[in-house]
């Protein structure tokens, strides 16, 4: 009877068979399963096509009947390195291919699963020639390898990063996703958690930093849901915070925020859709601090309303300052809304022309300054006492004044005060 061989090249001498020769092929079996056992050999893998691994009957040598296997040459994709149907057997196998391709280690036919070894890594495969037609190849990698190697990685304990950082690279983002309902959470050691922003190499940190452990405090700072940047900004007296709503806002222990010029002030928007602002600024040292409506919008006034049975108390003297009206062609114009208490040096004989800007309930002031025997008439949109005119003084260095109230259709006399000396 004649010898016959196993998958892998191993002779099985037949009863009686191989007189004289029976050491040598033992000799050459024994060194077949050392090289199975534990043996050493390099494979070029073929940039095109499939490269076969072949069994080599009674001799050694044969690549498929090595423990381990370190795949070499240069690819331009990935390439198939194949088995025949019936080895079984299990491979250490080493990608050291050039050009970061896989080289995916499958049976000749079929399609049972095969081994893809990434560029670079090393796997244990098992070949397990589990069924005539479709055998299957089942694979587990050395060591940890890439996460990427690895749809859900888990880990038994905690990572310690031994001082190094997580870093992603050609720009990628860097996502932390909890589970569910849960949150990532920063802890400090021995202090409070803090996230650090750094550029790289750049030991300038700045931070967000959690409130001591002491304060037992718990707090959410939720950033803006209407789209657009936002940016918090420090205490430090160079910052400004500008053009920002607040909505039913409160001002405890407020400061002036100081702009390039050395001008301070505070600026309010009035509404969540309204460009007008409520602007508090000190212009200038020495100034009396202002309180003024600024913004995009024009023709806007400022209201101020007290609660319930409350009243607006003024400690210290109130005053509407005095303007100056002048005369063109013999008419003055007067913008009430810009000068409600104005004074009229008269330089020609002259008449007061229908006020602009009037809006009911409001009074106005003139003082009439008589520089010259001028006369003086007024509007019929003016009504006096007994709906008459008062014969104005018109005499050189003397004065008159007249208060009007508007009840929507014209300017009603509400005082006078004629022939004063001029001051």
């Amino acid at each position: 009877m004649a010898s016959t061989y196993t998958p892998l090249g191993v002779e099985l001498q037949a009863t009686g068979e191989n007189a004289g020769t029976w050491g040598t092929k033992t000799n050459t079996n024994l060194s077949i399963i050392e090289q199975i056992a534990g043996g050493y050999t390099a494979q070029a893998v073929a940039d095109s096509g499939d490269t076969t691994l072949s069994v080599s009957d009674g001799s050694t040598g044969a690549t498929l009947s090595h423990r381990i296997i370190e795949f070499t040459g240069s690819l331009t994709a990935s390439r198939n390195v194949t088995i025949p149907l019936d080895v079984q057997n299990f491979y250490i196998l080493k990608n050291a291919t050039s050009g970061s391709q896989n080289v995916v280690f499958k049976y000749a036919t079929g399609t049972g699963t095969s081994a893809t070894v990434a560029n670079g890594k090393t796997v244990i495969a098992y070949a397990k020639a589990d069924d005539g037609s479709n055998p299957n190849i089942t694979m587990q990698q050395f060591g940890l390898g890439d996460v990427v190697d690895d749809t859900t990685p888990q880990l038994g304990g905690n990572l310690d990063m031994n001082g190094q950082d997580i870093v992603t690279t050609s720009n990628a983002d860097l996502e932390l996703a909890p589970n569910g309902t849960g949150h990532v959470t920063v802890k400090g050691n021995t202090n409070q958690g803090a996230i650090q922003f750094n550029c790289e190499n750049n030991s300038h940190g700045q931070q967000i930093k959690a409130a001591p452990h002491s304060e037992s405090a718990s707090n959410i700072l939720t950033i803006p849901s209407t789209g657009g940047n936002s940016t918090i900004v420090s205490d430090a007296s160079t910052s400004t915070l500008t053009n920002k709503t607040l909505t039913a806002p409160k001002i405890v222990d407020a400061g002036f925020i100081a702009d390039a010029n050395g001008a301070e002030q505070i600026i309010f928007q009035t509404t969540a859709s309204a460009v007008n602002e409520l602007e508090v600024t000190n212009a200038a040292t020495g100034n009396n601090p202002g309180l003024a409506v600024s913004g995009g919008d024009t023709n806007v006034g400022l209201e101020i309303t007290t609660k319930g049975t409350g009243y607006i108390k003024f400690n210290d003297l109130a005053y509407i300052p005095q303007q100056a009206l002048s005369s063109s062609s013999n008419a003055v114009a007067w913008d009430v809304q810009a000068k409600p208490n104005a004074f009229h040096l008269t330089t020609e004989n002259t008449t007061f022309a229908a006020p602009t800007n009037s809006v009911e309930g409001s009074f106005i002031c003139v003082e009439i300054n008589y520089n010259g025997s001028h006369t003086i008439a007024f509007n019929t949109v003016f009504e006096f006492a007994a709906s008459t005119a008062p014969t104005f003084t018109s005499a050189d260095g003397k004065a008159d004044i007249l208060v009007f109230r508007y009840n929507g259709s014209v300017w009603q006399e509400v005082g006078r005060t004629l022939n004063l000396s001029e001051s």
